[in-house]
């Protein structure tokens, strides 16, 4: 498929973005790449890499200096017009990913900054024919039990305001969806290349498969997930692909898709998994998941485990994320979320040959 497209995408050169453009790259897209001033040479070097690896020539990509938390995206006057009579597709994922993110922060950057976008590309971006943002699967909060795509709104509470702060965003992009050709892409929560292992950042899964590396013979055999809690995984090449194949499919416009695995592990199972994985052999005891809370929660456990506090809900939590309308615009591209035990060796490997990132 040639993709004769030009696509504005903020948050590059991050690991999702850097990705995804590579991907449309290949198909002959043309990007216009909003990057924050202090990012700009690091961007010029993954442009750089992409165009070499793609075969696409340099003037493909356009890196346009800018900052999502100011009017007009910060952008100067020749970028905007620029900007104004190229981009036909949007893919906003800047935001901050991070669990211990300050109200005023997270505030400003995840809600007021993707109010900037939509205003950008309801008021400049004149032959936008579709707009896709990246949320999370955790505007949830602390809702239980199954999540269905076509939900939203809550008065449950959050746990963090990384949280919270995407909920809010995801409203105003939601609000925005009579106006324009918006699709919302909700990830779970997102690891490494399914294929090489891959990643950019340690966390999720990671915290668990770094605690069980520290002593994989004496730690395996006490297994500290449950099995009435699920982690859901998906691998980035996941992620990109769904991107990638929803990019200009109009049965997406207007939707909200869930990009979670359609069967994900209970946490007993995934410490299993990775037990074998590392120590040849599955766990001989189940520790009760009120203790293993209570312990994780300790003042001094993120020294002795790896896994800081903030995180530690993730691994007791009762949701379930429904994947239907994922299911339905995706399978007839022939995508699907690959099951953790079939790449887990992938993703153990590069963490054990790359210590630190």
């Amino acid at each position: 498929m040639t993709l004769d497209e030009s696509i504005f995408v903020t948050g590059f050169p991050g690991f999702i973005a850097a990705r995804l453009v590579k991907r449309l790259a290949q198909q002959g897209a043309r990007f216009l790449l909003l990057v924050q001033p202090s990012f700009a040479g690091l961007a010029a070097k993954e442009v750089a890499r992409i165009a070499s690896e793609t075969g696409k020539p340099a003037d493909y990509f356009r890196i346009i200096e800018g900052d999502i938390t100011k009017l007009d995206l910060g952008i100067s006057a020749r970028d905007m017009d620029i900007a104004r009579s190229e981009t036909t597709v949007l893919f906003h994922l800047a935001a901050i990913y991070d669990l211990t993110v300050t109200p005023q922060l997270g505030k400003n950057v995840n809600v007021e900054g993707t109010r900037n976008v939509n205003q950008f590309a309801l008021t400049k971006l004149t032959g936008l024919r579709r707009y896709h943002y990246v949320s999370t699967c955790y505007v949830a909060g602390l809702r239980k039990g199954p999540i269905l795509e076509t939900e939203l709104r809550h008065n449950a509470g959050f746990r963090n305001y990384y949280e919270e702060t995407k909920y809010l965003a995801e409203i105003e992009v939601e609000e925005m969806n009579s106006r324009l050709p918006i699709t919302i892409l909700r990830p779970s929560v997102v690891c490494g290349d399914s294929r090489t292992g891959e990643t950019a950042k340690y966390d999720g899964i990671y915290y668990l498969i770094h605690y069980l590396r520290m002593m994989p013979g004496l730690l395996s055999l006490f297994n500290i997930g449950n099995s009435e809690v699920r982690l859901n995984l998906v691998p980035v090449d996941f992620v990109v692909e769904a991107m990638n194949a929803l990019t200009v499919d109009d049965n997406a416009v207007g939707a909200t898709v869930q990009l979670a695995d359609p069967a994900p592990l209970t946490t007993r199972e995934l410490f299993d998994t990775i037990a074998e994985t590392l120590a040849g052999r599955r766990s001989r005891v189940t520790i009760p998941a009120a203790l293993v809370l209570r312990s994780l929660m300790f003042p001094l456990s993120p020294k002795i485990t790896g896994l800081p506090r903030s995180a530690v809900p993730y691994f007791f939590l009762d949701q379930t994320y429904d994947t239907a309308r994922a299911h339905a615009l995706l399978s007839p591209h022939g995508i699907e979320c690959p099951s953790f035990p079939s790449y887990v060796e992938n993703i153990v490997s590069f963490a054990a040959s790359h210590p630190k990132l």
